[in-house]
């Protein structure tokens, strides 16, 4: 199975889309809320080459980028492949 880093804040909506996703593919995940840690946050922008927004996700180390981006990866197939 894959490791799993998702970077969420407790009221995105997106971020809900794109763990509802990861649920739905059976996926298990770890959640890393910067709601309210900037040290978080910019830990994860630095990770995220510059990206400020969440969700930001990555999947055995590799940058996927945000909800579009692994809904687009499901789309395409190629999240199946990645898990």
């Amino acid at each position: 199975m894959a490791r799993i880093e998702i970077y969420t804040t407790s009221t995105c909506p997106y971020c809900v889309k794109a763990k509802a996703l990861l649920n739905k593919k059976n996926a298990s995940f770890e959640e890393i809320d910067v709601s309210n840690n900037a040290k978080l946050r910019q830990a994860m922008t630095e990770k995220a080459d510059g990206r400020t927004s969440v969700p930001q996700i990555f999947i055995d180390g590799r940058h996927i980028g945000g909800c579009d981006d692994l809904y687009a990866l499901d789309k395409s197939g190629e999240l199946d492949k990645l898990l």
